[in-house]
């Protein structure tokens, strides 16, 4: 019995399907603006933005030139974003920000613009060229808009672009490091702050330069050593002077110590021998 029950249902449900279908291509296809118009907000106020943003699209020809089209184009924009498509929905809101600058819902438009920018954006080891593209959009209209309600919003996607990039400039020069080539590492790493001395990752970039510094002396060649001993007691100092109570300073400390041990054993035999020659 059950199985004859869902062998019916299936059949209903088969043959209801296309009746769905082209109910909802007879609305794409309809050229009466009040039908079209009511539909499209009916399926986005049920949360079907698909298909919202689909009407919205095909009413925006009907409605173009009248009272009613920066409506539809905003609600077009604001359907795609609902529906996650943000590539479509930027487009839609660039658009619709020349078509209409004094629309009442301009402000929100230029707004949901720039979020559409953000959520375009890619994790710190992907390409970012759309962080940029972001970053500078939303910085503009900061600039443009200081009083809108938006600004604080605006500062934390600032804020999280603007950590995306340091991260990546950082975990580039670092990934030297992981290698193992810490000559390259130095250089790496330094560059990073010379290029930009605000990096938020800034004491993990001097921690690896420090560390990079004593491995690469660790590894050289007696006669090189004491140059790049030297070299990470810099790094070092720098290290501590600007984080003396860093979570790295017991590991650089050792580090540290080593090194002035074996500098001072360079000294002394230094000393030694020119005591003998002396006698």
């Amino acid at each position: 019995m059950n199985k004859i029950l869902r062998f019916v249902a299936v059949l209903f449900l088969a043959a209801s399907l296309p009746g769905c279908k082209s109910q909802y291509e007879a609305l794409l296809n309809n050229t009466d603006p009040d039908v079209k118009y009511a539909a499209a907000f009916d399926f986005f106020n049920q949360g079907k933005y698909t298909k919202a943003a689909q009407l919205f699209e095909s009413l925006s020809a009907i409605t173009s030139g009248t009272e009613r089209d920066d409506t539809v184009q905003y609600y077009w924009g604001l359907s795609n974003y609902r529906a996650r498509d943000y590539y479509t929905a930027e487009t839609n809101f660039s658009t619709f920000m020349m078509n209409f600058p004094r629309s009442p819902f301009g402000e929100t438009a230029r707004f949901l613009r720039l979020d559409c920018l953000y959520r375009s954006t890619l994790r710190y080891e992907l390409d970012q060229v759309p962080t940029h593209t972001a970053i500078s959009a939303i910085t503009e209209y900061v600039s443009e808009y200081p009083d809108s309600p938006y600004i604080e919003v605006c500062d934390n996607m600032l804020s999280d672009l603007n950590e995306r990039l340091d991260r990546k400039v950082y975990e580039s020069a670092k990934l030297y490091y992981k290698m193992e080539d810490y000559k390259a590492a130095q250089v790496a790493l330094r560059n990073v702050l010379k290029e930009d001395s605000d990096n938020l990752y800034r004491e993990e970039v001097l921690y690896y330069t420090a560390m990079a510094s004593y491995k690469y002396a660790e590894l050289s060649v007696y006669e090189k050593k004491k140059e790049r001993y030297m070299t990470f007691v810099d790094d070092y100092l720098n290290f501590i002077g600007e984080f003396p109570e860093s979570k790295h300073r017991g590991e650089l400390d050792g580090n540290y110590n080593r090194a002035r041990k074996f500098l001072s054993s360079l000294t002394n035999s230094g000393a030694a021998a020119e005591s003998s020659v002396e006698k």
